[in-house]
């Protein structure tokens, strides 16, 4: 994604896939050049196939430009309509180089 498209973005929630597999959702407060992130009001969500999903919560978070394999803006109505303790996935695996 473009700067451009995180310019865009910065004060909306966002779901973030980093390359070790972590989902982080939070509001994009800033970032810069090489796509390092600060989200606001965010937390972790964590999948199991036994339970649903966990969320910790991390508040303030920046995460590495480098660590970033996807950034996707949430609806957040949506969002709010889906019973997570009901979801069962699988983790999901590092993204390998």
């Amino acid at each position: 994604m473009s700067t451009t498209g995180l310019e865009e973005l910065t004060g909306s929630t966002i779901s973030v896939i980093t390359n070790d597999g972590r989902n982080i959702v939070g509001v994009l407060r800033g970032f810069d050049q090489t796509i390092n992130l600060i989200l606001g009001d965010c937390h972790e969500r964590v999948y199991s196939t036994k339970s649903g999903v966990e969320q910790l919560l991390l508040g303030l978070y920046i995460i590495r430009g480098d660590n970033v394999a996807i950034i996707g803006e949430m609806d957040e109505e949506l969002d709010s309509q889906i019973d997570l303790s009901a979801v069962r996935a699988p983790p999901l695996k590092p993204i390998s180089h």
